[in-house]
């Protein structure tokens, strides 16, 4: 039990900084929302696809390598190598970020015209693309960290990022209209690039007086890995989970780029579709997602504790955790229902000043039950090593939603999308209980019946 001690309390840590993370968010979107409008917000959300594919591009597969390989310094205390490590990883990331953040400043008229197809996001990409190498730096420590489950630093840089973009943007904005001047949504994005400063600042701050205190102690052990082995052992891990993020990623860019553009070919204007295209994504989907910060605390825990029960033979375990996931998802998800059902309307006009936001949280309500259990479920089937599983249901879930997106939005509207997304969290729950089938169980009996 003390061996499962620094895990669960890094868990919890996590956790907790997750949920007042989420609750910053949250009132900090109410905030842009009331600052810069329907329309501004959808603006806002357009440069969304960008980031992602940057961060999936440049570091998301080598900050779990990074994890994967630091993990033994626990035990062997060999400081050396994962200096080594982090030294091959900063080369590798900041290569692909400097190249990646100058492709979007030098191509941001383009990539806003022909990609975003929404000229005024230009100016956003520009500013966007100055903090995508600090990002980089701050993400690849952090995955030091927790590949030494030493959660405190993400912790701690997740909740100054926030403070940060917050606190700057609202002074920001406070000054200009102090001046007379009414504020843009470049303000926002102005707040995003200082909080990943302040938190890259923090964790090279953290890296270094570890390693410093670390060289001081006597008795290290000699490094037994090379360079070249090192970068070798990254790639061969870091290039197949990039390519898996980056296609997901790709499908829901062009999901989010082409939701305002069928929307005009329903019979909106841009202004419209822009506006209504804000509201679902900046309001009302936050809102509706706020509850899964629970669901997605206990995918943290669920994984490590499914793949230890599952390396050990525990199936009895495993079904425990897959049958309470169940339950208690489902009991969260139709408390969630029935309370967005019920005052919906009403914290989309109390909230978001916007009856509009208030409709979408009723419609979207439907899809809490299906959403909660394939957050937790998803994780049990990882940490039972079916990553690849999991991938293709998330592909699965995306090309039915751009089905809707591409052919149902401009015969319905906005409606169309929000069907599609019921019958995309549909189909996923569904291929995850399929692919759990066997640690099914209820009131004792198997619900599914399978063979081997």
């Amino acid at each position: 039990m003390r061996k499962n001690h620094p895990l669960v309390i890094g868990t919890l840590i996590l956790t907790l900084t997750g949920l007042i993370s989420r609750i910053i968010g949250f009132f900090y979107r109410i905030f842009l929302s009331r600052l810069f409008g329907e329309e501004g917000m959808g603006i806002y959300q357009l440069i969304s696809p960008i980031m992602a594919l940057s961060f999936s591009v440049t570091v998301a597969g080598i900050q779990t390598a990074v994890s994967k390989y630091v993990a033994s310094e626990t035990t062997t205390h060999d400081y050396k190598s994962s200096i080594r490590i982090l030294l091959v990883a900063f080369g590798i990331s900041m290569t692909l970020s400097v190249g990646c953040s100058y492709f979007v400043y030098q191509n941001a008229s383009w990539l806003a015209l022909h990609i975003l197809l929404e000229p005024r996001c230009a100016s956003l990409l520009r500013i966007i693309a100055l903090s995508i190498p600090f990002s980089s730096i701050h993400c690849i420590i952090n995955g030091y960290f927790y590949g030494i489950k030493q959660t405190k630093l993400p912790a701690l840089t997740q909740l100054a990022e926030q403070f940060v973009r917050v606190g700057s943007v609202y002074t920001i904005a406070y000054m200009q209209i102090q001046q007379g001047g009414t504020p843009t949504i470049s303000v926002a994005v102005i707040g995003l690039v200082l909080g990943e400063i302040v938190s890259m600042t923090i964790s090279l701050f953290a890296i270094y007086v570890r390693f410093y205190k670390a060289d001081r102690s006597p008795n290290h052990p000699v490094c037994k890995h090379s360079y070249i082995s090192i970068i070798h052992n990254l790639l061969i891990l870091a290039i197949p989970l990039s390519a898996n993020r980056i296609i997901v990623n790709i499908l829901q860019s062009i999901e989010s780029i082409y939701i305002p553009n069928r929307l005009q070919l329903y019979g909106m204007t841009t202004a419209e579709a822009l506006s209504t295209y804000g509201v679902l994504t900046g309001m009302a989907l936050p809102l509706i997602l706020f509850p899964s910060t629970l669901t997605n605390s206990v995918s943290v825990l669920l994984l490590p504790i499914v793949s230890e029960a599952d390396s050990n033979e525990n199936l009895a375990l495993i079904r425990k955790a897959v049958t309470k996931s169940i339950r208690y998802c489902l009991l969260l998800g139709f408390l969630c229902t029935t309370g967005f059902l019920l005052f919906g309307r009403l914290a989309g006009k109390l909230l978001f000043q916007s009856e509009l936001a208030g409709s979408f949280i009723i419609t979207l309500s439907f899809i809490c039950p299906f959403l909660y259990i394939s957050s937790t479920l998803g994780s049990i089937l990882n940490g039972l090593g079916k990553t690849g599983s999991t991938f293709i249901f998330n592909v699965i879930g995306l090309s039915i939603r751009l089905l809707f997106v591409f052919f149902v939005i401009p015969i319905f509207g906005i409606k169309g999308y929000l069907w599609g997304l019921l019958c995309s969290q549909l189909m996923i729950t569904c291929l995850l209980l399929l692919a759990l089938r066997k640690f099914i169980y209820y009131n004792g009996k198997r619900i599914f019946k399978h063979n081997g």
